[in-house]
């Protein structure tokens, strides 16, 4: 299935779970925070803008964004919260789309690199994020680490979250670096409500050499967005990327 089709007006309307999950205020302000530091007083682009999620309170504080979002529907949810005026959106593929104009800094939040299926279009990314920045700019990659040594021999699937009326599983696919989220939702019935996204993982290590191959240099890698040390137990990491700066004329 593609992209485009997962991501449809039903998926839209559940993304935006106001005030909890990921739009809890615990999770969403240090994300926010971090990037106003890291944009500098520059613009902004998001890569795979969704809903607005990230972008829509990072404008309310003074930043400049713009968006690149394959879904046509996630973007009509965005236009219900903010006008083209407010938060411009370029329709297409965020590895290889082009916004106008230069940027300070890209960002791409919430393992969204992952639904790039194949290794040659997570590296189209790395060069896309790359074509838009200015001189030292910075592209920020939020990603989760794959929970591989949670995956006994011969086992296929993970549970990776549990809750009243909401399991998540996850099958994996290891020699192809694949994996299916599945996401259950039910009540006190029978019936649950399903909805499957697949990704392509991705090492951190794998991650850098992509970011070198743009040209990039690992600036800084931490567990979270207020700067937890990355550790072997981190289940996930903040990356920021940064392009050299221009050479001082002489």
């Amino acid at each position: 299935m593609l992209q485009e089709q997962i991501w449809d007006s039903a998926a839209a309307q559940r993304y935006d779970t106001i005030g909890t999950g990921m739009f809890a205020p615990e999770v969403l302000g240090p994300t926010v925070e971090r990037l106003v530091e890291l944009a500098a007083d520059g613009r902004a682009l998001e890569f795979a803008i969704g809903t607005g999620r990230v972008a829509i309170p990072l404008a309310e504080r003074g930043v400049s964004v713009t968006g690149i979002e394959l879904s046509h529907a996630m973007i009509a949810r965005l236009r219900e919260k903010a006008d083209d005026a407010a938060i411009p959106v370029v329709t297409g593929d965020m590895a290889s789309t082009l916004a106008p104009g230069e940027f300070t800094l890209v960002y791409l939040v919430y393992n969204t690199i992952s639904n790039l299926l194949t290794q040659a279009e997570q590296v189209a990314c790395f060069h896309n994020a790359a074509r838009h920045l200015t001189p030292g700019g910075r592209f920020v990659i939020e990603l989760w680490v794959p929970e591989l040594r949670t995956l006994p021999p011969g086992q296929q699937a993970t549970v990776f979250h549990s809750e009243p009326g909401y399991l998540g599983v996850d099958t994996w696919d290891v020699a192809h670096q694949r994996v299916v989220s599945h996401h259950f939702h039910f009540g006190e019935g029978k019936q649950a409500q399903l909805f499957r996204s697949p990704h392509r993982y991705v090492w951190p290590a794998e991650l850098d050499l992509m970011a070198q191959l743009a040209g990039f240099e690992l600036e800084s890698r931490h567990a979270d967005w207020s700067g937890a040390a990355f550790t072997a137990e981190s289940r996930s990491h903040v990356s920021v990327y940064r392009l050299p700066a221009a050479p001082t004329a002489r």
